[in-house]
């Protein structure tokens, strides 16, 4: 649907009001306008009064009967928003609704994954089916089908609700009730339902426990869960919730906006003028999020007075202790019905209770001032949380990394959980799970070095103690969520400082932001092969790099890299790889048919080897003369200290040995990480499985060539990346050093940090446009497209129009004519003959 027809339904313009552009977008019909209005309406889950739809539809009922079948037919979650419409017109409750939804997929024999992850997760919570359990039923379905007395899905799944959590603020309504129901009611119900017929809507809390759970479980009465205009929340850390596929439809796309922009000091209203959503539609997804359990509201919420004696001991939102076992916090089902370990319901699987969040709460309110302060932000990628995820490094730490990957936000407030699981880590592990060891352990010496660091703050005044910075963990693909503009909101209002993680995954487009200051990369372009590129042209230095237009053809491997026994391909968008030189070339023709390819030389006997140098230098760093443990001086790093700001950043620069003909012993005085990026792989987006990523043979040796073997002409660079590195402790220790001594988040070096900023994200599109001037279609062959036209949404870099190359200190247009002659003397005389 066309977004500026979108735009004119939502704000109710009738046809006659509509603009001249927008009545010929829809073929000057009115009836197709009509159309529109419906299915906006309906995907919206839009209330028929005060909208347009009543204009367009007359008949109100059969209006929502449509919304619901659409709304089930495409698994959405239940419009609570509606409930007074749905439970006291149609009679439809939560619980009946998603029966209907399980019934469906049961019978049309879909796995549980095709359940939206919100809708699985309220299913969980109202009937008490996970995978699990959903495997089991459809076991029985198909077993059923065997004999003669078959069953049916329905007669399969639960008769009533299983005992939800229902917090004392919540209100009760009565739903649709008939003469019939009230006779099976007990005295103490019937009262319940006067109360409410004659008095209104009542406090949950004030009514009796039992009383509450009894009418919802029959369905005479629903439950609101209200949010004001001033109304606070905290996103503790995630349980139960059921990470299955994203479908995108209004809702599901507004709670994952809300959830990476909320804080625990943003008030409703606050938070709906930030992202300049209608105010109604943000109350109705944090409604959602407190009514899942996946958000607690904050404040004096219900007076003690007006608690009901009952609910002194009734259970409550998010109450298991973090000591429970992670096995009996798993569903069992016996006998068709759910059966919850020590009486807790569906939803009842975090691991802190709220007694533990005041405690957490009162832990950390010993160093935050009273007034709000701006916070640092820590920004990472999904790499990160899969790292988490993967190995089993502690119990509890998957809920924690499920929060990062599903929320897009770990906040302060519940940092020190997450430390207390990062403690429980082990240092030591085999194989791959080693890589995911070291990451955890690093993120933790991250952590604890950005968050409330004095030697990174100034004193405010005599008034104001030094007590450093909140800190904030952001995924990087959940604030690629909101618009550009939203974002910059969002990240203005919170935060002082923004902080990536080193290297981010080329699979995404980095957080691009002047103020407030990023110690990271500034624009797309920097994280982009343009970057490489531009790298190599400054400093005239670099290995073998041939660039190659998506759509180009190889019929042989150019014989500048005939010489390597491997080599580092980029697929455009993804992470590089180390593959053998042997049989690369089918690889390559099938990569560049989808995507624009860089090929660089990287080892000539075996691997090459690679070192990291962090940057700021430091004054000692940048005297002697070269050698393998003084990087610093190296020629080429000179050179690029006069192009780019190092001084007011932090982030290392990979050089690479490509003739490396010795094996290497463990050493901790420079880091040589071989070819442990994050998310090391190189994905050819499904025309082959991958570029392998090739073992290092030497991997986990170290690099105790002396210094009379290394001669700096052997060393070039071969990447720079800004950000914190977290695949090196080693590494991440120096950096974290340099920060401190260099004093980068003094506001003078901030300061230095933006202007830099700005003259590069000014002169960020001429990194790749000075390569390519005068590029149109014409001078292209006819079997590439001019990609400049069309920057790929995911990254907004462009791509290459041209094919180029890099040889002796020089970038060229390539043709792949005449691929011009490699001087490979200097190489040659150190092989075998």
């Amino acid at each position: 649907m066309n977004t500026d027809v979108e735009f004119h339904i939502r704000q109710n313009y009738p046809w006659n009001k509509l603009p001249a552009n927008v009545k010929q977008s829809l073929g000057n019909s009115q009836r197709e306008y009509e159309k529109h209005v419906l299915l906006y309406s309906i995907r919206n889950q839009l209330r028929f009064r005060n909208n347009l739809v009543r204009h367009v539809r007359k008949d109100e009922r059969k209006y929502y009967e449509e919304l619901l079948k659409y709304s089930r037919d495409h698994l959405m979650l239940y419009p609570y928003h509606l409930s007074d419409i749905m439970v006291k017109g149609l009679r439809v409750t939560p619980f009946s609704y998603y029966i209907g939804i399980m019934e469906d997929i049961m019978n049309s024999e879909k796995s549980y994954d095709s359940l939206p992850n919100f809708t699985a997760a309220d299913c969980l919570r109202l009937l008490g089916i996970g995978r699990n359990q959903y495997i089991d039923l459809m076991n029985q379905c198909r077993s059923s089908k065997k004999f003669f007395r078959r069953k049916s899905a329905r007669d399969l799944l639960p008769a009533k609700p299983v005992e939800i959590s229902v917090e004392p603020w919540w209100v009760a309504q009565t739903g649709y009730i008939t003469e019939d129901d009230i006779r099976i009611c007990s005295a103490a119900e019937k009262k319940a339902i006067d109360k409410m017929i004659d008095s209104g809507p009542q406090l949950a809390g004030s009514m009796e426990y039992n009383v509450v759970l009894s009418l919802y479980n029959r369905g005479f009465i629903y439950l609101d869960v209200p949010i004001s205009d001033d109304s606070c929340i905290s996103v503790p850390p995630l349980e139960g919730f059921v990470m299955n596929r994203v479908q995108g439809d209004y809702f599901e796309t507004l709670l994952y906006k809300i959830f990476v922009s909320i804080d625990e000091q943003t008030n409703v209203a606050e938070l709906a003028n930030v992202l300049e959503i209608d105010l109604d539609l943000v109350k109705n997804a944090v409604s959602m999020y407190c009514r899942l359990g996946f958000a607690v509201k904050k404040g004096q919420v219900f007076s003690s007075d007006q608690l009901h004696p009952t609910w002194k001991n009734a259970p409550s939102v998010n109450r298991l202790k973090s000591t429970m076992d992670p096995q009996k916090m798993l569903l069992s089902w016996e006998q068709g019905s759910p059966v919850m370990e020590g009486g807790s319901s569906a939803t009842d699987t975090d691991t802190t209770s709220l007694e533990d969040q005041a405690d957490t709460a009162s832990v950390s309110s010993l160093s935050i001032p009273a007034a709000p302060t701006k916070r640092i932000a820590f920004l990472f990628d999904s790499t990160l949380t899969a790292f988490l995820m993967m190995g089993n490094l502690s119990p509890n730490l998957k809920s924690h990394a499920v929060t990062m990957f599903e929320v897009g936000k770990l906040s302060d407030e519940t940092l020190d959980s997450f430390l207390a699981e990062l403690e429980k880590v082990e240092s030591t592990a085999e194989g791959e799970a080693q890589r995911y060891f070291d990451h955890a352990l690093t993120l933790k010496n991250t952590i604890l070095f950005l968050r409330y660091n004095k030697e990174l703050t100034q004193d405010q005044g005599h008034d104001i103690p030094n007590i450093g910075f909140p800190l904030d963990m952001l995924r990087c693909e959940s604030l690629l969520g909101l618009d550009q503009a939203t974002c910059s909101r969002v990240l203005n209002k919170n935060y002082k400082l923004l902080v990536s993680m080193a290297p981010l995954s080329n699979e995404i487009r980095p957080i691009s932001s002047c103020t407030p200051q990023h110690i990271g990369p500034a624009i797309p372009e920097v994280s982009s092969i343009w970057f490489k590129l531009y790298l190599y042209h400054v400093t005239g230095q670099g290995p073998p790099s041939l660039l190659l237009s998506k759509g180009s053809r190889l019929r042989k491997l150019p014989d500048i890299f005939q010489v390597y026994d491997r080599l580092l391909i980029t697929s455009w968008g993804h992470d590089p790889g180390v593959v053998p030189t042997s049989n690369v070339l089918t690889m390559l023709n099938d990569a560049l048919t989808h995507s624009a390819v860089l090929i660089q030389g990287h080892g000539v006997h075996g691997h090459g080897e690679t070192i990291h140098i962090p940057f700021p230098f430091d004054e000692e760093d940048l005297k002697g003369e070269f050698s393998y443990s003084n990087m610093c001086v190296h020629k080429a790093l000179q050179k690029l200290k006069e192009h780019v700001d190092l001084e007011h950043q932090c982030g290392y620069i990979t050089m690479l040995n490509s003739n490396n003909r010795h094996r290497r012993r463990a050493s901790d005085t420079i880091e040589c990480r071989g070819d442990t990026h994050l998310g090391g792989g190189l994905d050819t987006n499904g025309s082959i499985e991958s570029f392998e990523l090739v073992t290092e043979e030497s991997n986990g040796e170290g690099k105790g060539k002396t210094d009379t073997l290394s001669s700096e002409d052997e060393w070039v660079p071969l990447e720079l990346c800004f950000g914190m590195p977290l695949f090196s402790s080693e590494l991440n220790r120096k950096v974290c050093q340099k920060i401190a001594s260099h004093k980068l988040c003094s506001n003078e070096s901030l300061q230095e940090l933006l202007h830099s900023s700005r003259k590069l994200s000014l002169n960020g599109a001429e990194i790749s446009q000075s390569f390519q001037d005068g590029s149109q279609p014409s001078d292209l062959d006819s079997g590439v497209s001019n990609p400049l036209s069309q920057p790929p949404t995911e990254s907004g870099v462009p791509l290459p129009a041209l094919n180029f190359l890099f040889k002796d200190g020089q970038l060229k247009e390539w043709s792949g004519r005449a691929p011009p002659p490699l001087d490979i003397s200097a190489l040659q005389k150190d092989q075998p003959t």
